[in-house]
């Protein structure tokens, strides 16, 4: 990290030999933060990607939002509006809403698990054409070992997506396990959330002054301008963010405390395992992770690249 100082093509400038600021090592990466950086993209497949988006379609789910609330809903079977405003947490009740109940009466449940996996499987497999077709089996496995370790009580997506039928090809195997793995920590993640005394729309209030984009985060959520306004004028009033939006010490810190909450909730699974198991898995994972994270669209939730 370097220090701001004056140009150093001013020959008046004088340098100092020590930086003003000490240089802190950046804390060490939880390990079930590792890794979901690294199956995290593979789940995005099955919302980002063409091929995703056609089976949607090919089942009546059009206009994009249909084929994102009842795709991920589907596991649940034919839920209505509120069950998904408080599952999924962080979108606009009326986005949910546009989608929900209607989706069902152009495709069931069982049409809808059929298309994400019969999509994402595709998406994967032109993703991942220039990986060796044994990584992609071995990274599935490995995924589907951690699924099979889960303590899912208190997490009814993850539980509901875990009680799915094994898809038969690999790619729509390690789509599946990633999905897993996904809701598993999501769910704990909502919790940390509401523990934390946030709401549907602070959460993404808070998340863009810490380091996401709004204008790609909020019509993402669907949350109207004056919603949006309201919750950051609710954070200012906690103390969380300044008037001028920016992250105060107090939100930065409540803020590490959800994280620190949602890794915990997340790396029981990651425990016990012999000595170099996550590091073999994170090798499998990661050209994997990297191809899925490049081809990325869109980058919602601000997902840093992923080294090759």
């Amino acid at each position: 990290m370097s220090v701001p100082g004056p140009d150093a093509s001013d020959p008046g400038t004088v340098h100092p030999v020590h930086p003003v600021h000490p240089v802190h090592p950046a804390p060490p990466v939880h390990p079930a933060r590792a890794l979901w950086r690294l199956f995290e993209p593979v789940y995005a497949v099955t919302f980002l990607q063409p091929e995703s988006r056609a089976a949607f379609e090919a089942a009546g789910l059009d206009g994009g939002w249909r084929g994102y609330f009842a795709g991920r809903a589907a596991p649940l079977g034919a839920v209505d509006a509120p069950q998904v405003i408080a599952a999924f947490f962080s979108f606009a009740p009326a986005l949910v809403g546009s989608a929900l109940p209607q989706a069902w009466t152009r495709a069931s449940p069982e049409r809808v698990l059929a298309a994400r996996t019969e999509g994402s499987a595709a998406a994967l497999a032109r993703l991942l054409a220039p990986v060796e077709p044994g990584l992609v089996a071995s990274a599935a496995a490995a995924l589907e070992g951690a699924v099979a370790r889960l303590d899912c009580a208190g997490r009814v997506l993850a539980a509901a997506n875990a009680a799915l039928p094994r898809p038969a090809d690999a790619h729509g195997r390690l789509w599946q396990a990633a999905s897993v793995l996904r809701e598993h920590r999501g769910d704990g993640h909502v919790a940390a959330l509401v523990a934390a005394g946030l709401d549907g729309c602070e959460a993404p209030v808070l998340h863009c002054a810490l380091d996401a984009d709004r204008e790609v985060l909020q019509p993402m959520r669907g949350w109207t301008d004056e919603e949006w306004e309201g919750a950051a004028a609710r954070l200012v009033e906690r103390g969380w963010l300044t008037a001028r939006g920016a992250v105060t010490e107090l939100g930065r810190s409540r803020h590490r405390s959800v994280e620190a909450a949602t890794d915990l909730a997340a790396g029981r699974v990651w425990e016990g395992l012999p000595d170099g198991e996550l590091d073999r898995l994170a090798a499998t994972l990661r050209p994997i992770a990297a191809i899925c994270r490049d081809r990325m669209p869109v980058n919602p939730l601000a997902m840093p690249p992923v080294d090759h």
